[in-house]
C-alpha cells in the first residue's frame, strides 16, 4: 500500500526535482516507511511506501530485465499463485507487485487479466517509450490524472497534482452540485477543474505526454440471474468467501477487523476467527449520550463469542469538532458520508496495533442489501429512481437554480448498465458499483485509513465473490423485505448470535445533534465562507443551522464539510485547530 505519482513531459525534457519533491511531500502520509524514485528521459515516477508485504526487499519502483519500471499502490492477493506460474523467472523481490511487471513484459496490456486484488499500477515501458496506468475493476485503490500544457501527470490523490503546481485548485461547478445533492461526485471528472479519475477497471496508455489508448476490464460480466439451487448457491458463496478472506489476510504485518456489529463485518469476524490461530483484533466505534444506536454492546458480545480481542472506540462531540478539519484535509476528493468521522478515529486507534484492517464494504452492492434497491424494483408507478432526490431539495438554500444536472452521472450509469442484460435488481446494484461504491465508500475508506498509515482491505470486493453472488436469482438476494437474504441464512448457521434477520438499521452518526449544539455559531461561519457564499443564500444557510429536522441536519452537515474542504483544498488555508478555528481563517 503506497502513494504513487509520475509525470511525462510533452517536449521531451526531464521532469524537475521540484515536481518530484512535491509529489513525495504531498503523498508522504500514504507511505511513511520509505520513498523511491525513477527518472529517465521525459518520464519520472515517485512512490511513498507503506510496507505490508516483503518488508526487506519490496521497495519500489521495480525494474525488470528489459528496463520496464513499475510503481504501484495496493495489493495483488494472488501473487503467490502468479509466482508459481512464472517458474522460469528469477525475481528480484518477494513483493506482491513484481509479478504484474513480468506479466506486462509477456502479455502487454492484458497483464491486468491475471490480477486479483486492489491496485493502481503505473508502468513505464522503456522500449515503446510509453506510460501505462491501470486501476482494479472495483476501483478500490484511487488514481487521478491531469493533461496539462507541460505534459501528463498522475497521482494517488488530487492534492499531489495541485501541490506540484501542475493544476490550479479551481472548483468544477457540475461536480460541486452533484456533491451537494449526492454527497459525492460521479464519473471521470472530479470536483477539480483539470483533474480526472482513471475509472475502475481502466487502463490508459500515454505517449509523449498524451493519452492515446483507453481499455476497460469490467468487474462484472453481462448476463442476468442464473438458475441455481439454494444449497448450491450457499456452497459456492461460502467457498468464495473463505478463499477471499484467506488471500486478503496475506500480510507480513499484523492485521485486524473493523467490526460494526452488522451482517457484513459479522461474516468477516466469523471467517477470520475460523482461519486464524490467534485472536482477531477487532475495532468498534460508538456514540454515547445520543439517540442513535450504539453498536458496541452487540459487537462486544460477538467478539467474546469468537474469542476476538475487541477494542471499543468512543467518538463524541469533542472529537467531531477537533477531528473534522483533519478529516476534510485527508479527503481531498470530497465525500460527505458521515461515516468518515468514526472511520478516521478507528484507523487512528487501530494503527497502535495493526497496519492492515479488513472491512465489509461491497457486500450491500453485490448482494442487494440496500432498501433503495427494493424501491427501484417496485411495479410501476410505485417504483423510485436511484438517488432521485437531492439533499437540498425543497430547503431553499441555493441562491441560484442548479437544475437536475447533478443527477446526470447517475442517469449515465443507469443507461450504461442497461446494456448488460441485467435484471432490474442487478441494474440497481450496477449503478452503485459504478459510482456510489468507488466514488464515495471506497474514497472514505482509502483516505481515512491512509491518513493514519493503515491499509484497508475489502474481501467482499473480490472477483470470485462477485461471480458467486451477483448472478444469484433475485429472491436469494431480497426476500421478506430484507436484502442479502442468502448471506443472512449463511450467517445464521455460523453465528446466530449476530441476529442476521433483524431489520437493517444502517449506520448512523449523530452529526445533526452535534451541529445543533453549535448551530448559532457555525451557521454564520459556514454562510460567509467564500466557497459557500458563491452559490448559497447566506440567510438561508444561517436558518438551516438553527432549524431542527433530519433533512436540515444532514444538509447542514454537507455544507459544513464542504466549507472545511473548500477552505483547505481550494483556498489552501490550513489550520491545526478545531472547526471554529478552521472556518475563521481569512
Amino acid at each position: 500500500m503506497c502513494g504513487i505519482a509520475g509525470f511525462m513531459t510533452i517536449d521531451g525534457t526531464s521532469p524537475s526535482d521540484e515536481v518530484l519533491d512535491a509529489f513525495a511531500r504531498c503523498l508522504a502520509h500514504r507511505g511513511p516507511d520509505g520513498q523511491g524514485r525513477f527518472r529517465e528521459k521525459n518520464v519520472a515516477m515517485v512512490q511513498t511506501r507503506l510496507a505490508i508485504i516483503d518488508l526487506e526487499t519490496g521497495q519500489q519502483p521495480i525494474i525488470d530485465e528489459k528496463g520496464n519500471v513499475l510503481s504501484a499502490n495496493g495489493e495483488v492477493y494472488n501473487f503467490v499463485e502468479l509466482r508459481a506460474e512464472l517458474p522460469d523467472l528469477e525475481m528480484k523481490t518477494a513483493s506482491d507487485c513484481e509479478p504484474p511487471l513480468h506479466l506486462y513484459g509477456r502479455k502487454g496490456l492484458a497483464f491486468v487479466d491475471d490480477l486479483r486484488g486492489m491496485f493502481a499500477i503505473s508502468i513505464y515501458d522503456k522500449e515503446r517509450g510509453r506510460l501505462v496506468l491501470s486501476r482494479d475493476p472495483f476501483g478500490i485503490k484511487p488514481l487521478y490524472y491531469a493533461e496539462t500544457q507541460r505534459g501528463f501527470a498522475f497521482a494517488s490523490e488530487p492534492q499531489a497534482l495541485i501541490g506540484a503546481g501542475l493544476v490550479k485548485p479551481k472548483v468544477r461547478e457540475e461536480a460541486r452540485n452533484a456533491f451537494m445533492q449526492l454527497q459525492f461526485s460521479t464519473g471521470r471528472n472530479t470536483i477539480y477543474k483539470g483533474i480526472k479519475r482513471v475509472l475502475p477497471g481502466e487502463t490508459l496508455v500515454v505517449e509523449r505526454g498524451l493519452v492515446v489508448e483507453h481499455h476497460m476490464k469490467l468487474a462484472l460480466d453481462a448476463g442476468g440471474p442464473k438458475s441455481i439451487s439454494e444449497g448450491q448457491a450457499m456452497k459456492k458463496m461460502e467457498e468464495a468467501l473463505i478463499d477471499s478472506v484467506k488471500v486478503h489476510q496475506r500480510s507480513d504485518v499484523p492485521y485486524g477487523l473493523f467490526l460494526s456489529g452488522g451482517i457484513d463485518s459479522s461474516c468477516l469476524l466469523s471467517l477470520m476467527a475460523e482461519l486464524n490461530d490467534n485472536p482477531i483484533k477487532a475495532y468498534t466505534a460508538g456514540f454515547s449520550g445520543t439517540d442513535v444506536p450504539d453498536e458496541r454492546e452487540h459487537a462486544r458480545m460477538l467478539a467474546q463469542k469468537v474469542g476476538a480481542d475487541h477494542t471499543e472506540v468512543e467518538f463524541d462531540e469533542n472529537d467531531f469538532l477537533k477531528l473534522l478539519p483533519r478529516i476534510a484535509e485527508a479527503i481531498d476528493d470530497p465525500v460527505a458520508d458521515y461515516a468518515v468521522l468514526p472511520t478516521f478515529k478507528l484507523a487512528r486507534e487501530a494503527r497502535k496495533d495493526v497496519k492492515v484492517v479488513l472491512s465489509g464494504e461491497g457486500a450491500d452492492e453485490l448482494m442487494g442489501g440496500y432498501g433503495r434497491y427494493r424501491a427501484y424494483c417496485r411495479p410501476w408507478p410505485l417504483r423510485k429512481t436511484i438517488r432521485g432526490t437531492g439533499t437540498f431539495d425543497g430547503l431553499g438554500v441555493f441562491s441560484k437554480d442548479i437544475g437536475k444536472d447533478w443527477h446526470k452521472g447517475i442517469e449515465k450509469a443507469e443507461h450504461y448498465v442497461k446494456k448488460f442484460g441485467f435484471s432490474r435488481l442487478q441494474r440497481a446494484q450496477g449503478i452503485d458499483l459504478i459510482d456510489w461504491l468507488p466514488h464515495d465508500l471506497l474514497i472514505k475508506l482509502d483516505r481515512c485509513l491512509m491518513a493514519n498509515g493503515v491499509e484497508g482491505r475489502t474481501p467482499f470486493l473480490d472477483p470470485e465473490v462477485a461471480k458467486a453472488v451477483f448472478y444469484l436469482p433475485d429472491n436469494m438476494k431480497i426476500s421478506n423485505k430484507l436484502g442479502k437474504n442468502l448471506l443472512r441464512h449463511w450467517l445464521n448457521k455460523r453465528l446466530p448470535e449476530a441476529k442476521p434477520f433483524s431489520k437493517k438499521r444502517g449506520f448512523t452518526v449523530p452529526v445533526g445533534h452535534w451541529i445543533a449544539s453549535h448551530g448559532a455559531q457555525l451557521g454564520p461561519l459556514v454562510a460567509y465562507q467564500p466557497g459557500v457564499a458563491e452559490f448559497c443564500d447566506k440567510n438561508a444557510v444561517i436558518r438551516l443551522f438553527t432549524t431542527e429536522g433530519k433533512e436540515e441536519g444532514f444538509a447542514a452537515w454537507t455544507l459544513l464539510f464542504y466549507a472545511l474542504w473548500h477552505q483547505r483544498h481550494i483556498l489552501e488555508l490550513k489550520s491545526d485547530g478545531d472547526v471554529f478555528d478552521a472556518l475563521s481563517l481569512k
